[in-house]
């Protein structure tokens, strides 16, 4: 599913910039878009935490089986 893979997409940004903060303390999401009170870092943040909810979703999906492929 295609927002699946957005809010996958999203996450990984958010992961990425937690460990700068945590590693470096530089948030380069506040760096990108001009600080952390900035509109459009507000935005992307809430952006992650949007879809980290909607990924907590995928532990009360039923498993999607795919057939093999045939030679």
């Amino acid at each position: 599913m295609i927002l699946d893979r957005i809010a996958l997409f999203l996450c990984i940004v958010g992961a990425i910039n937690w460990g700068s903060i945590g590693l470096f303390s530089f948030d380069i999401v506040a760096w990108i878009f001009g600080g952390q009170g900035d509109i459009f870092s507000r935005i992307v943040y809430t952006l992650v935490a949007i879809s980290g909810l909607w990924l907590t979703t995928l532990f009360f999906r039923s498993r999607e089986t795919t057939p093999a492929l045939e030679s």
